[in-house]
């Protein structure tokens, strides 16, 4: 039900999408997704590309917003305090879990949205959720979605974004050195 009214509201917007690289994820496995961060729309867009339930790891700050926080701990979003690394920590403890109740997850590392045309470097703890639950991680690619409200708030526009999922990385088999930095791995 919820990836349809997400599917209605994109499309009362005016944005289309175009999906790549979907055969790249595992169907019978939760994985941890990790994307650049562009737009308020890329958990609209996300949640309504992948085949899997999923969370989304959200900054606190959402949680200030009344309705945004309602149905996004029914998408059992987990938010995280970016200023605590012990509340922080607790955050990546409760994506494992979800990872083992056969959830997949969605986080952006690069820690807030970015509009550069460079990604902000990866936040290595924040892949430690494959790292401890043996996920796969699927890197994935979001462009144009901020083309659609921030490049000029506080209006929407019609717009055209591609998401692409690459291939999936499996902490386990990368070697020690690769695993230690992990997420300038993923990244690249």
């Amino acid at each position: 039900i919820l990836v349809a009214a997400f599917n209605i509201i994109l499309f009362g917007c005016g944005i289309k999408k175009t999906v790549i690289g979907y055969e790249n994820i595992p169907k019978d496995e939760s994985v941890l997704y990790v994307s650049n961060h562009r737009s308020y729309f890329d958990i609209l867009i996300g949640y309504t590309s992948v085949p899997h339930l999923t969370g989304f790891i959200a900054k606190k700050e959402m949680t200030k917003i009344p309705f945004i926080r309602v149905w996004m701990r029914f998408l059992n979003c987990l938010f995280l305090d970016r200023d605590n690394i012990r509340e922080g920590l607790k955050t990546i403890l409760e994506g494992i879990e979800l990872i083992k109740k056969g959830y997949s997850v969605f986080i952006s590392p690069e820690g807030t949205r970015n509009h550069e045309k460079e990604m902000l470097p990866f936040k290595e703890g924040s892949l430690k959720i494959a790292e401890k639950s043996g996920c796969a991680i699927i890197p994935v690619s979001l462009s144009n979605t901020d083309s659609i409200l921030e490049a000029h708030m506080p209006w929407i526009t019609r717009g055209h974004v591609i998401i692409e999922f690459g291939k999936p990385i499996y902490p386990k088999d990368l070697d020690k050195e690769t695993r230690k930095f992990i997420g300038s791995y993923v990244q690249n």
